[in-house]
């Protein structure tokens, strides 16, 4: 091994039936404590050497890998720019389209080991702010990144690609899936925490079709189908089993009647859970009832590594289940941190329902959100963000509910009930708010905002709360924006302190996180 190189155990205890390996998950016999014994042991660099960039520099990679292989091990977190192969070195350079997307990407695999072609490989920050390389020698890399940019984005690239098939715009949000050698159950709960690495699930059907386990899944966004297809399609959740064999469904929409352990819309929590698998949709059956065809369609399946990056964060760090709605959160500023503060950055991501900051550990807090989909949603943005200085750590708690204090007692107001809050972004069933959820980026979307409202007045507004504004455009009605602040960290404490803020004339400010870029 590298002298450099450093092996991190991980802290985080795990269900045995849900750790994560080559595939997505060991096999659910695997025998692996977090105490000790046979504990997982990283191979990831330490990045603290190296300050953030959104280079990242890969080692040890096998022989004869490929330039799709590479950008898996990107894909899953962002857009990727420019891709550098050192093949007589076994290494490689990915370049990322903004530094956020990088520090994610190596944020999430010093906890999950990255792997091609189910090798280990060493990551961490490059000393290059951005790759420049020669364009001929580096033609095939080129054309397969332009072909995954042209997924990303929706399109379809100008020419086809050595070797590869042509990739062609998503026709459909709704993936079909079908898995092969299932040896082992998996359930919705499963395909909704791989699955949303690559967007916003909206609704999942399970149904069990010529003895074989199926699923139709339903993104907010066909580029996200597109992608996750990209990821996926052939890659086993456990060792050597249960392979994953996806298609765009011939339906745009799920109409889905019940919530529970068969079928789920995320979008309203108020269905009824009704009586055993519920009845189908007529649509639905009708689609189910052709032919199962081939899919070997026209996308290549990428390698194991995007699998493995595909295990977002609230599957292959918790281990949990979903019904569990509470959640840890360590290392918080003491001296800063409210309860207010933190229902409004969890808020984002779920609805709050209560917060507790710890009477004799206040850089601790239990934060109860309205379900596990929730919890494990902001567990997965908000774990290893800065809020307040300090880099949070998110988990997801033993406890079911967060307790209130008894009556009369004085917890000097560590504890707060939000259950009646009015700003519970999530309750209206169907809400679009469903579809803009994204991680914490620097750049924000702000809407409700007066018409008399100048840029200026924003500008001054956003920067009296400590931080320095970038950029900044108007949408054509003037009633929303977009805003970029110059760190993450900013535009964290600028949603904290101005989301729902009192523009007058009735308006309160509306802040989110934002997908784009200005």
């Amino acid at each position: 091994m590298d002298g450099i190189a450093s092996d991190v155990a991980v802290g985080v205890k795990r269900s045995s039936d849900e750790l994560l390996s080559g595939s997505l998950y060991n096999s659910p016999n695997s025998s692996v404590t977090a105490n000790g014994g046979d504990s997982k042991k990283l191979r990831v660099e330490d990045s603290m050497d190296s300050p953030p960039s959104r280079v990242i520099h890969i080692r040890k990679l096998p022989n004869e890998v490929s330039e799709t292989e590479v950008i898996a091990l990107g894909l899953p977190f962002g857009k990727v720019t420019n891709i550098l192969m050192l093949k007589g070195k076994n290494q490689a350079f990915l370049e990322l389209g903004t530094e956020e997307a990088a520090v994610t990407m190596v944020n999430y695999y010093t906890a999950v080991t990255p792997q091609v072609r189910n090798v280990p490989v060493f990551i961490q920050y490059s000393n290059h702010k951005e790759l420049k390389t020669d364009s001929a020698l580096n033609q095939r890399a080129q054309a397969v990144l332009q072909a995954v940019s042209a997924v990303q984005e929706g399109g379809s690239p100008s020419s086809d690609m050595a070797g590869e098939s042509v990739l062609t715009p998503a026709p459909s949000p709704v993936l079909r899936i079908i898995i092969d050698n299932m040896f082992y159950p998996v359930t919705l709960d499963v395909l909704q925490q791989i699955f949303s690495k690559f967007g916003t699930v909206m609704k999942i059907i399970t149904f069990t079709k010529n003895n074989q386990f199926q699923a139709l899944l339903q993104f907010s966004d066909p580029v996200n189908a597109q992608q996750a297809k990209l990821s996926l399609d052939g890659q086993n959740i456990y060792n050597s089993c249960c392979t994953l064999r996806i298609d765009f469904s011939k339906l745009v929409n799920l109409n889905v009647k019940y919530n529970n352990d068969k079928s789920r819309d995320y979008t309203r929590p108020e269905l009824p859970a009704g009586d055993g698998q519920p009845p189908v949709d007529p649509s639905v059956a009708a689609a189910l009832n052709k032919d199962s065809t081939s899919l070997l369609g026209a996308i290549s399946p990428l390698s194991a590594a995007a699998a493995a990056a595909a295990a977002a964060g609230r599957v292959a760090l918790s281990g949990h289940s979903t019904p569990g709605g509470v959640l840890l959160v360590s290392n918080l500023n003491d001296e800063m941190v409210t309860p207010q503060s933190l229902f409004t950055l969890f808020g984002v991501y779920g609805d709050v329902q209560r917060v507790k900051i710890l009477y004799n550990k206040k850089d601790s807090a239990l934060i109860q959100m309205s379900d596990g989909n929730q919890a494990q949603l902001a567990m997965s943005h908000l774990n290893g963000q800065k809020m307040y200085g300090k880099i949070i750590r998110v988990t997801l708690s033993k406890h079911q509910t967060v307790q209130l204090p008894r009556e009369g007692l004085d917890d000097q107001g560590l504890t707060k009930d939000f259950t009646s809050s009015p700003l519970h972004r999530f309750k209206k069933p169907g809400s679009k708010n469903f579809q803009n959820i994204f991680p914490p980026s620097a750049t924000l979307h702000l809407s409700n905002i007066p018409d008399n409202v100048t840029e200026e007045d924003l500008r001054l507004l956003f920067s009296n709360s400590g931080g320095t504004v970038k950029a900044f455009k108007f949408f054509q009605d003037r009633k929303m924006a977009l805003l970029q602040m110059s760190t993450v960290e900013e535009a964290i404490q600028t949603l904290i302190d101005l989301h729902n803020y009192d523009m007058g004339r009735g308006h309160r400010l509306r802040v989110s996180f934002s997908k784009s870029t200005i």
